[in-house]
């Protein structure tokens, strides 16, 4: 069961702008990477559902959060299918990220106030994705689809609120980029873990880099 539901999970994501996306097979790891994110101020994070038995790395990572991260919520990415969805959600998802539009998981999540981001390309599946309940869509990939796409949603339809994914990377002149287009959040994964550093377990380089670039945010939502 989520541990905080659509409104804290939207608040969150309001107050930061930022949602870490992040998979490794071994929950220790992905544990360290969750803590340091923590400290480094992350309090909403994204596990891809990507390897063999991902949902039993989460179950642990929940576990784990609720104790050692007790504001973090956590939730699960690369979902494409109502029946993953509901597994991870029993398994505590705040959550749900996919990196296409399925309305068929729409419901499932709403039944349990559990916020369902969709990955939408166009302003018709950014449009159905609200027409199912969606108050965050995911525009994916953003470095195929660029700043000039998430300005030209919000230009007809300025109540949008979308996380841009792919091809962000934490720095300042990416990051003024996309939110000078109208991104309400973005979702960063290799530029801010990068594998080299998680190799050596490098947690401090995590936290820093995360509270790094939280405030280069706060400096552009600011302005």
């Amino acid at each position: 069961m989520a541990k905080f539901d659509k409104t804290a999970v939207m608040a969150k994501i309001a107050e930061t702008r930022m949602v870490p996306v992040f998979y490794h097979r071994d929950a220790t790891v992905t544990k360290q990477v969750i803590k340091a994110c923590y400290e480094g101020g992350v309090r909403v994070f994204e596990f891809t559902n990507r390897g063999d038995f991902a949902h039993e790395v989460f179950a642990e990572c929940v576990r784990f959060a609720a104790t050692e991260c007790p504001d973090m919520a956590l939730g699960a990415g690369s979902i494409v299918d109502p029946a993953t969805a509901a597994l991870y959600m029993q398994l505590g998802a705040c959550f749900i990220v996919g990196p296409l539009l399925n309305t068929e998981v729409a419901p499932v999540c709403n039944r349990r106030q559990v916020p369902y981001c969709p990955g939408c390309g166009t302003a018709s599946e950014v449009g159905m994705a609200q027409q199912c309940g969606c108050e965050l869509t995911k525009v994916f990939p953003g470095d195929v689809l660029g700043p000039k796409f998430v300005k030209g949603i919000m230009a007809p339809m300025p109540w949008t609120k979308v996380m841009v994914t792919g091809g962000v990377a934490p720095e300042r002149d990416n990051l003024q980029a996309w939110f000078a287009a109208g991104a309400f959040c973005v979702g960063m994964g290799s530029k801010l873990f990068p594998g080299d550093r998680v190799k050596a377990a490098d947690w401090q380089y995590v936290t820093d880099k995360c509270r790094e670039t939280l405030q280069i945010i706060r400096e552009i939502c600011q302005k």
